[in-house]
Order: C-alpha cells, then sequence, then structure tokens
C-alpha cells in the first residue's frame, strides 16, 4: 500500500514557448496529479529567475501522460529576448 504523501508515478512536461521552448523533462505526480502551473529556474545573466508556465493541454502518449505547457511572461521575472533562444540562460543542474 502507498501512502498519500508518496508520488505514484511521473509523466512527461512540453514546454511549447518562451525560455524553455522545445524542452520536455519527466515530472513526478503528486497525488497521482500533474502540476497546472510549473515554476522554472533559470540563470539569466548571472541571476536567478523564475519563469512560470501554465498548462495548455494534455494527452496520453503510448501510456504515458504528456502536459504541454505555455509561458507565462506577465508572472515571470523579466528575460531580454535575443535572437538565439536559451543561449544567455544557465539551467540549474
Amino acid at each position: 500500500m502507498t501512502s498519500p504523501d508518496q508520488p505514484q508515478g511521473d509523466y512527461i512536461a512540453e514546454f511549447i514557448d518562451g525560455p524553455f521552448q522545445n524542452r520536455t523533462e519527466a515530472r513526478v505526480l503528486v497525488h497521482g496529479r500533474h502540476e497546472p502551473r510549473v515554476a522554472m529556474m533559470a540563470g539569466v545573466e548571472s541571476v536567478i529567475s523564475t519563469l512560470w508556465y501554465d498548462e495548455v493541454d494534455s494527452r496520453d502518449v503510448q501510456g504515458k501522460l504528456h502536459v504541454r505547457y505555455a509561458f507565462d511572461a506577465s508572472d515571470s521575472d523579466p528575460v531580454e529576448a535575443d535572437e538565439q533562444p536559451d543561449s544567455d540562460l544557465q539551467y540549474p543542474s
């Protein structure tokens, strides 16, 4: 039997725009559910910034949950747009 505090699987988050555009990552389901809103952290010009993404939709791909997220620029820390996306972002490891 699983405790209610333990994760119950994972899903694939797909970031469809913004600084994390075209990135995917495995994320843990909490209480059997995916997050409707995700905070991502990135270093922009040596400053850690919080970037918010909101759920657009979800679907099943070969038995695995995939959730697409769109960038919410109005709630995110400001980032400078440049000609090469992600070129000045440093992702925490």
